[in-house]
């Protein structure tokens, strides 16, 4: 049998090991966590005023606070290349699928999957606390990504194609010049990141499947923005890049105790102690 193969094989029979063992794994308990559970009655109003601030964007405020021409108006190379590639004929249908994974299938996946994964850990008493934590990563990001987009205007690619008289007469004409930065990637992968990071300092074992589906579900929802020519790569790409910055910082930096985790696998003496 050739060398390549063998190794090819060895590599995947590893692989197969180490998913068994990871699935067939004791339960684990843990003697402590990094995360600094939230005081609900600063954070939880906080959270639900930058929310509502946030959703107010989306409609009754877009409008005052938008321009009618746009200050950053034309596309870089890089844009154009991308536009032309990645863009469907059938625009609609990309931004109606995109607003599906990035405004429901990315906060159901982020907020259910991690309360999934902490009961399997027999840690279900943190859902609430480790929701509120990914919810305000979340909210914080997209209030940010409104006062960014109103402040630089950049022209949508669609709307840059039209002829200058037929600008106006879009469906949404408030939302023409509301294209940096991308609010849909920014929103999904705050909420990928924030649950994947929260997961981790709790030392939850699943936390790599947040991680992994939540990041899929924004990379998918950024290529749809694009699909639907709503907005430019560099729009998407500053979304994502903004909203994993959140989605780390939040939860990094005001949700930690700055303590070790020592996890305890019950029916073995073994314990791996980590510093975050």
């Amino acid at each position: 049998m050739p060398r390549a193969t063998r190794s090819r094989r060895a590599a995947l029979s590893a692989g197969l090991a180490a998913a068994v063992t990871l699935a067939a794994s004791p339960r684990v308990t843990f003697a402590d966590d990094v995360v600094a559970d939230p005081d609900r009655r600063l954070h939880l109003p906080l959270t639900l005023g930058l929310a509502t601030l946030y959703f107010l964007s989306e409609a009754p405020l877009k409008g005052p606070l938008s321009k009618d021409s746009c200050r950053w108006c034309g596309p870089t190379l890089f844009d154009d290349a991308v536009r032309d590639g990645l863009r469907w004929a059938d625009r609609d249908r990309a931004h109606a699928i995109s607003n599906w994974t990035g405004f429901a299938a990315a906060p159901l996946f982020a907020l259910g999957g991690l309360g999934l994964v902490g009961h399997l850990d027999d840690r279900g008493e943190n859902r609430l606390d480790d929701g509120l934590i990914v919810a305000e990563s979340a909210a914080i990001a997209g209030v940010i990504n409104f006062a960014v987009k109103a402040a630089v205007a950049r022209e949508r690619p669609f709307v840059h194609q039209l002829a200058p008289e037929d600008k106006p007469d879009t469906p949404h004409p408030q939302d023409n010049n509301q294209s940096f930065y991308s609010g849909h990637s920014t929103l999904s992968m705050s909420l990928a990141v924030s649950a994947g990071t929260v997961a981790s300092m709790r030392g939850y074992r699943w936390a790599p499947a947040l991680y992994g589906g939540g990041i899929a579900l924004s990379l998918t929802t950024g290529y749809l923005r694009i699909a639907a020519d709503k907005h430019w790569a560099t729009d998407v790409v500053t979304g994502w890049v903004v909203g994993a910055a959140f989605g780390y910082a939040v939860p990094r930096f005001l949700h930690r105790k700055g303590t070790d985790v020592t996890p305890l696998a019950t029916g073995s003496t073994v314990g791996v102690a980590l510093r975050w």
